[in-house]
């Protein structure tokens, strides 16, 4: 009886032999997971570093850029014409016009009382109708004392009292249209009119008020006009001629097309520019007092330029990214100068003829690995 097994001991050895097979298979499977993953680290290795971003190369291109010399200033107005009262001591009884209106040469803009001046017109008109009739007597009387000079009926000093009356009586007469004119004048001056063709900037007058001669009471801008009195340094000031073209910009308004009409012959001591006058002819919504900015076209100049998506501020100065033979990707510093559409000029830090990151140079660090893929000629793309 000790020699029989019992069940459990005879369903050992087949348990054992499974878990044996189960450790080899994993074995097996943790072997060809391993040769797997060498077979990748082996293909990465041979397929080398991989390219941190796709870009697109350009070359600097040289390009005729306009020479600019940019300046600051205001708007004013070309002319301005101040419109007084001529008559003195006059009520004034009505107001035509106000700020803003544009008015022409000869256009009654006021009116004074012209009552008095209208009673003085008439007083005189009489008193020279008087005298017409004086010198008419004292004519005739001179000619009959002609006519007895020969018969002696008349003496001598009667004749010539005679003579001398028709003198006086003239003279009177001419004092007298004298006065006549003058009241008249006075009549027309009750009648404020525009010197020139303009806009109304300024008015004073105030319809009630008595007002002296010559006290202001519009202020008019001559025939509209504008221009822009433009700071430039001492330094550019050689450069600029009358008769250049002229962009001005009004603050938040379009550019407007000027032209030079005049260089200051001074510099202001203390800032050392000097005031350049630009004819605005046609100011269009630009306003007397607006600040703007403006560029004179002094010529052109030949530079070297790329599209300004290739340029990167960093730091407060600028880098382009040069491509290496080798596909990577090294930061330089460049001197940029004036922008011209869409692209920019180089003034220093790149050599002609080197291929630099066109765009997303923003996602790239000094020494990257890049895959370059060359821009389309210029032709190609516009076709």
């Amino acid at each position: 009886m000790n020699m029989l097994k019992s069940p459990a001991r005879r369903r050992r050895p087949l348990w054992l032999a499974a878990a044996a097979a189960a450790a080899a298979a994993l074995a097996l499977g943790g072997a060809a997971l391993l040769v797997r993953a060498d077979d990748k680290k082996a293909a990465a290795a041979a397929a080398g570093p991989k390219a941190a971003l796709t870009v697109t190369a350009v070359q600097a291109q040289s390009a005729r850029l306009p020479l600019r010399v940019p300046a600051n200033g205001n708007l004013a107005a070309w002319q301005e014409a101040s419109v007084g009262a001529e008559s003195n001591g006059s009520r004034l009884a009505e107001v035509r016009v106000n700020v803003g209106d544009v008015v022409k040469r000869g256009q009654v803009l006021a009116l004074f009382a012209a009552d008095m001046a209208q009673a003085d017109v008439a007083q005189i008109k009489a008193a020279v109708a008087e005298a017409e009739a004086t010198l008419a007597e004292a004519a005739v009387n001179a000619q009959r004392a002609r006519d007895l000079q020969a018969s002696g009926a008349l003496s001598d000093q009667q004749i010539s009292q005679f003579m001398t009356a028709e003198r006086t009586a003239q003279a009177r007469l001419e004092a007298q249209r004298a006065a006549a004119r003058v009241q008249q004048l006075r009549l027309q001056q009750t009648q404020v009119l525009a010197p020139d063709d303009g806009v109304i900037s300024s008015r004073s007058a105030t319809v009630g008020a008595v007002v002296p001669s010559g006290q202001e009471l519009f202020r008019l801008i001559r025939q509209g006009r504008l221009e822009w009195r433009a700071e430039v340094a001492a330094t550019e000031l050689a450069a600029i001629k009358p008769g250049q073209t002229v962009q001005v910009t009004p603050a938040g308004g379009l550019p407007i097309t000027g032209k030079v009409r005049m260089v200051a012959p001074t510099v202001d001591a203390a800032t050392r520019n000097g005031i350049v006058y630009v004819d605005l002819p046609a100011p269009g919504p630009a306003k007397a007092g607006m600040f703007a900015r403006g560029e004179f076209e002094i010529g052109v100049s030949t530079a070297l330029t790329l599209p300004q998506t290739a340029v990167l501020l960093r730091d407060g100065f600028s880098y382009v990214f040069v491509i290496g033979a080798d596909a990577k990707v090294s930061q330089t510093k460049v001197a940029v100068g004036q922008r011209n559409g869409e692209r920019i000029e180089i003034t220093s830090g790149l050599a002609a003829g080197a291929r630099v990151v066109s765009a997303g140079g923003g996602f790239l660090t000094d020494g990257d690995l890049v895959r370059v893929v060359d821009a389309a000629a210029p032709m190609a793309a516009s076709k």
